[in-house]
């Protein structure tokens, strides 16, 4: 029997599939904003140089704009939770080559889900317990 994970009200998520890059690549940016907060997470994504930092800045962008619209939570108090890569299917195609051979070219795709805690609840309910 699969059970369900039990979703938490202060999580927004994100994903995105079928990204066109290595999921090694998307990796490497990926671990340098997990637990980090959304603001921090912009900044850095902008000013890295990497192609990968674009979809994943979209995706955080898009995570964000489900916390604030369906939840109503603040996005100053939110911090990157979960992120991780998977690999997705590769693209492959044949390109022509001397003597009528062809060559194999591989297109490696990603899926990156990206979830947003909000920590002010956090704090709010680690206050409430230390009362009772």
């Amino acid at each position: 029997m699969i059970k369900k994970r039990k979703k938490n009200p202060y999580e927004a998520s994100a994903s995105g599939f079928y990204i066109s890059m290595s999921a090694h690549k998307a990796r490497r940016i990926i671990d340098q904003i997990r637990g980090r907060s959304y603001e921090e997470t912009l900044m850095i994504l902008e000013l890295m140089p990497y192609r990968a930092c674009y979809p994943i800045f979209k995706l955080v962008y898009s995570a964000a704009a489900n916390a604030s619209h369906n939840m109503g939570l603040n996005e100053a108090s939110l911090v990157i939770s979960k992120a991780e890569v998977n690999e997705g299917a590769t693209m492959k195609k044949l390109k022509p080559r001397a003597r009528g051979r062809s060559y194999l070219i591989k297109r490696p795709t990603c899926h990156i889900s990206i979830v947003l805690e909000d920590i002010s609840y956090e704090e709010y309910e680690e206050d409430f317990l230390r009362r009772i």
